[in-house]
């Protein structure tokens, strides 16, 4: 399956470089703003992992705040996109986070994480890892698939499993088949508090400016959330 998932990021790395940062108001105008508000406008003298960097939107947002940024993607062209973005003031790397991370224990102030976990179907080695290379009361800010929109792509309808689900995206004309896992709430949560302490949980509300551009999906989105954002920290 990690093949599959490569595969198809590989194909879809030209959408998110040209259109994708500029054309999915479910990015720009929903979940973005959502987890940049967690972050502090500053972050010079903060080493900063973007975990799941895709074409490199948040690498150079957090390079734009003053962070040293390390961006990992497990696609190698979605890594090539990145360094295309911001050349050599980030280091750019083709990794899986569902295998031992080649950093440093407690190496960096805060993991940034958008919309990558749901591509991995156990967490405990990831988070093992994250709490690994986190300093003490370092951040963990990730978003997901919200569970309660996911189920309705399901097959077997049982909410308290873990299930491989193949959406359909269409993007710049072409469809693409999209494997991620589904997980419950609770599963998130409870995964999530057995290596970090939670500091927040955001059902994020797209902003007006998403309204104004589409105002049948903003409604839809007021009554349903599709995203949902994560703060944890790690102990001292």
């Amino acid at each position: 399956m990690k093949d599959k998932i490569e595969e198809t990021f590989n194909s879809l790395a030209n959408a998110y470089e040209h259109s994708v940062d500029a054309e999915n108001l479910y990015n720009s105008e929903y979940e973005r703003p959502a987890m940049l508000a967690q972050l502090p406008k500053d972050l010079r003298e903060q080493r900063i992992l973007d975990a799941g960097c895709a074409a490199g939107w948040y690498t150079k947002q957090l390079m734009d705040r003053g962070a040293q940024v390390t961006a990992v993607d497990m696609s190698t062209e979605m890594v090539e996109a990145t360094k295309r973005r911001v050349g050599d003031k980030a280091d750019v790397i083709c990794l899986d986070l569902a295998c031992e991370l080649p950093f440093e224990d407690g190496g960096f102030d805060c993991i940034v994480s958008s919309l990558t976990l749901h591509y991995i179907e156990g967490w405990d080695f990831t988070f093992k890892e994250f709490q690994r290379i986190l300093k003490p009361g370092g951040t963990l800010l990730f978003s997901v698939h919200h569970p309660f929109t996911d189920i309705k792509l399901s097959r077997e309808m049982n909410y308290f499993s873990t299930e491989l689900i193949v959406d359909k995206w269409k993007k710049e004309g072409k469809v693409y088949k999209v494997p991620f896992f589904r997980r419950p709430l609770g599963d998130i949560l409870a995964k999530t508090l057995q290596y970090f302490s939670l500091e927040d949980i955001i059902e994020p509300k797209p902003t007006e400016k998403f309204k104004e551009l589409d105002t049948e999906r903003y409604e839809r989105l007021m009554k349903a959330p599709n995203f949902l954002v994560v703060k944890a920290r790690k102990g001292e």
